[in-house]
């Protein structure tokens, strides 16, 4: 029998799941430490953090301790794998477009579209820009240029949080930080059953679909959830790093399983930069998916399960 516990912490919903319910508390503790820790380390929010120093410093070299070293060389992964479109240098586009505190203090959504946005060419992607020398435990970041670690640090902070509580308890540990799943140590009977749907934190009547994984990560990216009021204009956190804009047009909600939250996360991300070439990038590396059009339209790819019931995903 599972036990489960909700909280709140990195501006999200923490969900935290255990095979063994005597476990419960000595999870929370191991999960609760490891978010503590990265919040230090990497939050745009905080001028306390190593991230905020960093940004502050831009154009200088800065040391920087094991976790947010770790967290940058995770953000530059992302950004490769994707070729450059999760780039955790769109800080200041992130800003230009409200996003300038925790997302819970902005304007609710003002309820109309998104302004029209040029798209601006550029010679060299950002994150290419970034210096990051792990021998030395430093980072360099371009003068004027802001980090922003949001599109891999959650996933990767619910990868890590998971592992903890495992090693913690030795038990079965599901670890949910907004719409970023993670597991560890052994699934219960049957599987980790998860409900997929644009908004993490709907229940069982909101439109979606039920899944099961043994192992690994699952995360959804959606430009219809963590939204706000701009300028007059709705907002969302998905920024194309072509345009230094949020994405417009094809997909509202991709959600992705793969062998760990950060990489399934990155493919869920740049799946809604890519829009429409989205799925067949996902089909050609095998990895189950779900996307969502903005008319309610599901297209799946990689073996994903047919909705009509309850399916397991490899992860």
């Amino acid at each position: 029998m599972e036990a489960t516990a909700r909280w709140e912490a990195l501006g999200t919903s923490v969900g935290l799941r255990v095979s063994e319910p005597t476990a419960l508390a000595a999870a929370r503790a191991a999960v609760e430490r490891e978010l503590a820790a990265i919040d230090k380390a990497c939050s745009r929010f905080r001028n306390d953090s190593e991230l905020s120093r960093i940004n502050t410093r831009a154009g200088r070299c800065t040391q920087v301790g094991p976790l947010l070293l770790e967290a940058l060389a995770v953000a530059l992964r992302a950004a490769e794998l994707s070729d450059g479109d999760v780039d955790p240098t769109v800080g200041r586009a992130l800003e230009l477009a409200g996003y300038d505190r925790d997302w819970r203090l902005l304007d609710p959504p003002a309820g109309r579209p998104e302004p029209p946005f040029a798209i601006t060419a550029r010679v060299r992607a950002g994150w290419q820009m970034i210096v990051l020398d792990r021998a030395n435990a430093s980072v360099r970041v371009p003068s004027a240029v802001k980090l922003d670690l949001g599109a891999s640090a959650k996933a990767w902070a619910a990868d890590r949080a998971a592992a903890a509580a495992e090693q913690t308890t030795g038990c079965g540990v599901l670890v949910c930080l907004g719409g970023d799943i993670a597991t560890a140590g052994a699934a219960p009977a049957g599987g980790w059953r998860i409900r997929v749907t644009d908004d993490h934190r709907s229940d069982h009547s909101a439109a979606g679909q039920t899944v099961t994984i043994e192992s690994g990560g699952l995360a959804t990216s959606s430009t219809s959830v963590r939204r706000w009021s701009h300028g007059g204009h709705t907002m969302h956190h998905i920024i194309d790093p072509d345009t230094g804009a949020p994405v417009r047009g094809g997909w509202r909600t991709v959600s992705v399983a793969a062998a760990s939250c950060a990489d399934a996360n990155t493919a869920a991300t740049a799946s809604l930069v890519r829009a429409r070439a989205a799925s067949a990038w996902l089909d050609q590396l095998g990895l189950p998916a779900r996307l969502v059009d903005r008319q309610g339209n599901v297209t799946t790819v990689g073996g994903w399960p047919a909705e009509r019931s309850v399916g397991a995903l490899a992860a």
